[in-house]
Protein backbone atom coordinates (compact mmCIF):
# COMPACT_ATOMS: atom_id res chain seq x y z
CA UNK A 1 0.00 0.00 0.00
CA UNK A 2 1.38 3.37 -0.99
CA UNK A 3 1.12 6.27 1.41
CA UNK A 4 -1.36 8.95 0.39
CA UNK A 5 0.47 12.14 -0.44
CA UNK A 6 -0.75 15.68 -0.89
CA UNK A 7 1.01 18.63 -2.48
CA UNK A 8 1.39 22.11 -1.04
CA UNK A 9 2.11 24.74 -3.66
CA UNK A 10 4.18 27.69 -2.48
CA UNK A 11 4.81 30.90 -4.40
CA UNK A 12 7.64 33.39 -4.03
CA UNK A 13 7.32 36.21 -6.55
CA UNK A 14 7.06 34.33 -9.88
CA UNK A 15 8.62 31.09 -8.62
CA UNK A 16 6.57 28.11 -7.51
CA UNK A 17 7.68 25.36 -5.15
CA UNK A 18 5.84 22.04 -4.93
CA UNK A 19 6.17 20.27 -1.59
CA UNK A 20 5.05 16.64 -1.30
CA UNK A 21 3.60 15.92 2.13
CA UNK A 22 1.87 12.97 3.75
CA UNK A 23 -1.84 13.81 3.43
CA UNK A 24 -2.39 14.11 7.16
CA UNK A 25 0.37 16.75 7.48
CA UNK A 26 -0.19 18.93 4.41
CA UNK A 27 -2.63 21.19 6.23
CA UNK A 28 -0.10 21.64 9.05
CA UNK A 29 2.54 22.82 6.59
CA UNK A 30 0.08 25.27 5.01
CA UNK A 31 -0.98 26.59 8.42
CA UNK A 32 2.65 26.87 9.56
CA UNK A 33 3.54 28.75 6.39
CA UNK A 34 0.68 31.20 6.88
CA UNK A 35 1.70 31.78 10.51
CA UNK A 36 5.37 32.27 9.63
CA UNK A 37 4.46 34.77 6.91
CA UNK A 38 2.26 36.64 9.37
CA UNK A 39 5.01 36.79 12.02
CA UNK A 40 8.13 37.27 9.88
CA UNK A 41 7.61 41.02 9.54
CA UNK A 42 7.92 41.31 13.32
CA UNK A 43 11.47 39.97 13.26
CA UNK A 44 14.16 42.63 13.55
CA UNK A 45 17.25 40.53 12.83
CA UNK A 46 19.42 41.31 9.81
CA UNK A 47 19.29 37.85 8.25
CA UNK A 48 15.57 37.04 8.08
CA UNK A 49 14.75 34.39 5.46
CA UNK A 50 12.44 35.25 2.59
CA UNK A 51 9.45 32.92 2.69
CA UNK A 52 7.20 31.76 -0.09
CA UNK A 53 3.44 31.82 0.58
CA UNK A 54 1.27 28.72 0.55
CA UNK A 55 -1.24 29.30 -2.25
CA UNK A 56 -2.84 25.89 -2.80
CA UNK A 57 -3.01 22.22 -1.87
CA UNK A 58 -3.92 19.36 -4.16
CA UNK A 59 -4.09 15.57 -4.10
CA UNK A 60 -2.56 14.93 -7.53
CA UNK A 61 0.22 16.78 -9.29
CA UNK A 62 1.69 16.14 -12.72
CA UNK A 63 4.47 18.57 -13.54
CA UNK A 64 4.72 19.22 -17.26
CA UNK A 65 7.97 21.17 -17.28
CA UNK A 66 11.21 19.37 -16.61
CA UNK A 67 12.62 22.47 -14.92
CA UNK A 68 10.08 22.11 -12.09
CA UNK A 69 10.68 19.69 -9.25
CA UNK A 70 8.76 18.26 -6.34
CA UNK A 71 10.45 18.73 -2.97
CA UNK A 72 10.03 16.20 -0.17
CA UNK A 73 8.18 17.61 2.83
CA UNK A 74 10.92 16.46 5.18
CA UNK A 75 13.60 18.13 3.04
CA UNK A 76 11.61 21.36 2.94
CA UNK A 77 10.94 21.44 6.70
CA UNK A 78 14.63 20.67 7.41
CA UNK A 79 15.65 23.66 5.26
CA UNK A 80 13.04 25.82 6.98
CA UNK A 81 14.29 24.81 10.44
CA UNK A 82 17.87 25.51 9.41
CA UNK A 83 17.07 28.98 8.07
CA UNK A 84 15.06 29.96 11.16
CA UNK A 85 17.56 28.53 13.66
CA UNK A 86 20.26 30.70 12.02
CA UNK A 87 18.35 33.92 12.82
CA UNK A 88 19.88 35.96 15.63
CA UNK A 89 16.79 37.70 16.97
CA UNK A 90 16.75 39.73 20.15
CA UNK A 91 13.45 41.62 20.07
CA UNK A 92 10.94 38.93 19.18
CA UNK A 93 10.33 35.53 20.80
CA UNK A 94 11.59 33.49 17.87
CA UNK A 95 11.54 30.33 19.99
CA UNK A 96 7.78 29.89 19.52
CA UNK A 97 8.17 29.85 15.73
CA UNK A 98 11.09 27.44 15.94
CA UNK A 99 9.07 25.21 18.28
CA UNK A 100 6.26 24.98 15.72
CA UNK A 101 8.71 24.21 12.90
CA UNK A 102 10.48 21.56 14.98
CA UNK A 103 7.20 19.95 16.06
CA UNK A 104 6.20 19.39 12.43
CA UNK A 105 9.75 18.30 11.65
CA UNK A 106 9.60 15.61 14.37
CA UNK A 107 6.19 14.41 13.17
CA UNK A 108 7.47 14.11 9.60
CA UNK A 109 10.62 12.29 10.68
CA UNK A 110 8.49 9.80 12.58
CA UNK A 111 6.11 9.38 9.65
CA UNK A 112 8.93 8.78 7.15
CA UNK A 113 10.56 6.33 9.55
CA UNK A 114 7.27 4.44 10.09
CA UNK A 115 6.79 4.27 6.31
CA UNK A 116 10.35 2.95 5.88
CA UNK A 117 11.32 5.94 3.76
CA UNK A 118 14.37 6.96 5.82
Amino acid sequence: MTAQMRYVILQQEQDLKFVEMPSEYAYQLSALNLRLNKEIDKLTADQVPVLPRAIAECDYLDLLQESLQITSGLHYINELESSFSAIREENYPLISLLTEIRALQAQLEQWYEDEGMI
